[in-house]
């Protein structure tokens, strides 16, 4: 019997007709284990996943290889968004037995959950011939099966442990993660490594922000060539915003084309910080379209954030997106049809598969003249008409809370940024003040959906879909996230509801998630026990919860004035200070965390009657510096600690600037407050 029926997972949804007896992940099935005397099959997967989709056509909807399944094992289907507790345990006992690990991942297991051989996607002959050899060893080698898995849980035990090396996160050592990821960087492409090639936001944030601190030229040199590089290939959706997952080749010309919610956040805080430094036009525009993508794309009116839209179009990956030039002709004509092929680089032996080819700009167009830009513009709009008629992909529609923590912190990041580039004399003006319309829209509803939603007796659930919070616990991701988010959403709105809901989520954080090396944990004290307790601090394709927690903390201290959870981030901090100095690429979450420590970071409240357009307030976000928290509104205003007790000089906006709890003379002029932010 097929038990996914009743899931609120689409990924565990998509199996529900498959011809294997799945269970979901919980105790009954171990328990059904331990009473048939079999091993476990534990898949974990996503709903936009590939290879997933692969390995459920050939295997688990093929009725011989579900008899196999269903007569010598107990499966458990697993969404690893959905539980990335679980996926981090076993994620981490893969990599320990075949050095690499990714999705689909395919793990055996005792009844007691302990792993024995993992992998990731075996084509359907070699799963059948792995399903006998376990069924055999498990029958006539049991004692060595147990040994190995013993040892496979002391070794992933250890690789999960806390309690290690711990120092100061200096400014040398982030010098030297700075230095490390220029010495790493692909000076032709952008970005790091080769393929497949993923992109490296959170490196981006952190260079950003020591660029700010140090005037580091060449910091900023990788993020903007990177962010060109990025924007310009086919890993942006050139039609309609948005990036892919990863380019599978070096140069971000072919995307693997699942569009995941985390990316497209944290891409679009990068392009909005490097539009805020510097004013770049490609910038700008790449964070307005991400923006779009995100609330036209990805949002679900009274809810949140959808999780991602699929890498497939009815079985075929980049169907919606590819073209051929005798497709852009069919489309646009003949003139413009040669216009759009030399544009977006669409030739006829194509870069992707069958001749066809994904969109990306062979030329440089921000800087074009107007007519050419209002050119590509008209063509852009009739292609994205024609395409939309074209089959679509799937969208994933769980609402994950850290993702979408991630997701109302960059849009409120924004929103302020763009209200200090705003004039009506932009040439699209009317589209920018659009888009931050609805993706304010978008923002606040996720913020109210998280809210009422996902913080139950306190606590906060993991997921949400069609308005129905599910059952898994949230994880310290997404309490760091959200807490952070509930953060963003204080100093954009004043209100300080916002303030105390984070303040909530980190006592429950520091209460529950706390490791004694002042580290943490990635579950709950009282979380479902697993066969090891995960505490990953480094940061991969989102923060680490150790570094979500971290941000969340250095921004709430700022805010409330209360120093204990700065101690408590300088303090885990410090455990994650040893994988900056050696591994910054995966730590750049916690460097970015790290630079506003060394920053300050910078609190400034501007005492005012128009928290929106006052010039002092402009001034302030114009400035910040790395990581700084800006509030403004009047005086004393309730649930605003940075305003208490500061009035208006003279009758004048004031800005009142602190760093690191200590204060210097409040200021009214413009002049005066450049001056402060400068340090």
């Amino acid at each position: 019997m097929n038990r996914l029926a009743s899931a609120t997972s689409p990924y565990l949804l998509q199996h529900a007709d498959n011809p294997v007896d799945w269970w979901p992940w919980c105790d009954e099935a171990f328990a059904e284990a331990k009473r048939r005397d079999v091993p476990v099959i534990i898949s974990v997967g996503y709903a936009a996943c590939h290879w997933c989709h692969v390995m459920a056509h050939e295997s688990f909807e093929n009725e011989g290889v579900a008899q196999l399944m269903n007569e010598d094992f107990v499966s458990i289907k697993v969404d690893r968004e959905e539980r990335p507790d679980v996926d981090a345990v076993y994620m981490t006992a893969t990599q320990a037995m075949t050095g690499q690990g990714g999705w689909p991942m395919t793990v055996f297991a005792a009844p007691d959950g302990t792993p024995f051989f993992c992998g990731t996607y075996f084509p359907r002959a070699n799963f059948i011939r792995l399903l006998g050899s376990v069924t055999t060893a498990w029958r006539d080698q049991r004692e060595a099966v147990l040994r190995q898995g013993a040892a496979v849980v002391e070794a992933i035990g250890g690789a999960q442990a806390v309690g290690g090396l711990s120092a100061p996160l200096t400014a040398e050592l982030l010098d030297a993660a700075a230095d490390q990821l220029a010495g790493e960087y692909d000076e032709t492409n952008g970005g790091f490594g080769g393929a497949p090639k993923f992109p490296p936001h959170m490196n981006l944030l952190f260079l950003l922000r020591h660029h700010q601190r140090t005037g580091s030229a060449r910091s900023l040199e990788i993020v903007r060539h990177t962010c060109e590089a990025m924007a310009r290939g086919g890993l942006h959706d050139q039609l309609a915003g948005g990036f892919a997952r990863y380019s599978v080749d070096g140069h971000w010309t072919v995307p693997h084309f699942e569009k995941m919610l985390y990316d497209n956040a944290l891409l679009l805080r990068v392009y909005t910080q490097l539009w805020r430094l510097t004013g770049d036009p490609l910038a700008r525009r790449v964070a307005r379209d991400t923006a779009r993508f995100l609330a036209d794309e990805l949002h679900r009116p009274g809810e949140g954030f959808a999780s991602a839209l699929d890498a497939d179009t009815q079985g075929v990956e980049g169907l919606t997106y590819v073209w051929t030039p005798a497709q852009l002709t069919e489309v646009l004509g003949e003139e413009d049809g040669r216009f759009a092929a030399d544009l977006f680089g669409v030739t006829e032996s194509g870069t992707f598969e069958h001749g066809t080819s994904v969109l990306r700009l062979a030329r440089d167009v921000d800087a074009a003249d107007p007519a050419v830009r209002a050119r590509w513009q008209e063509v852009v709009g009739r292609l994205l008409a024609a395409r939309d008629t074209r089959p679509q992909p799937a969208r994933d529609d769980k609402v994950v809370a850290a993702w979408n923590g991630l997701a109302i912190t960059a849009i409120a990041e924004f929103q302020q940024v763009a209200a200090l580039y705003a004039s009506p004399d932009d040439e699209d003006a009317n589209l920018m003040e659009g888009v931050v319309i609805v993706a304010d829209g978008a923002m606040r509803d996720a913020a109210e959906h998280l809210a009422a939603a996902h913080v139950v007796d306190g606590r906060l659930r993991r997921v949400s879909r069609d308005k129905l919070v599910g059952e898994p616990a949230g994880v310290l991701e997404d309490y760091g996230c959200v807490a952070e988010a509930f953060c963003a959403m204080h100093q954009l709105t004043g209100d300080g509801r916002w303030l105390a809901l984070a303040g909530q989520l980190l006592d429950v954080a520091l209460a529950r998630f706390a490791a004694p090396d002042g580290g943490f944990y990635d579950t709950a004290d009282d979380a479902e026990r697993l066969v090891t307790r995960p505490a990953d601090p480094t940061d991969n394709a989102t923060p680490s919860g150790r570094s979500a927690i971290i941000a969340a903390l250095v921004a709430y201290a700022a805010l409330s004035g209360e120093t204990r959870y700065r101690e408590a981030a300088e303090a885990a901090l410090s455990t994650v200070a040893p994988i900056v100095g050696r591994h910054a690429r995966f730590a750049g979450y916690a460097a970015t965390v790290g630079e506003a420590l060394l920053s300050g970071p910078y609190e400034i409240a501007v005492v005012t009657d128009d928290p929106v357009g006052d010039p002092l307030v402009a001034t302030a976000r114009r400035h910040a510096p790395p990581g700084a928290v800006v509030v403004a509104g009047r005086a004393d205003q309730p649930g605003v600690p940075l305003l208490a007790e500061r009035p208006a000089l003279d009758g004048r906006s004031t800005a009142y600037v602190c760093r690191g709890f200590v204060c210097d003379r409040p200021v009214t002029s413009v002049d005066d407050l450049v001056a402060r932010l400068a340090g």
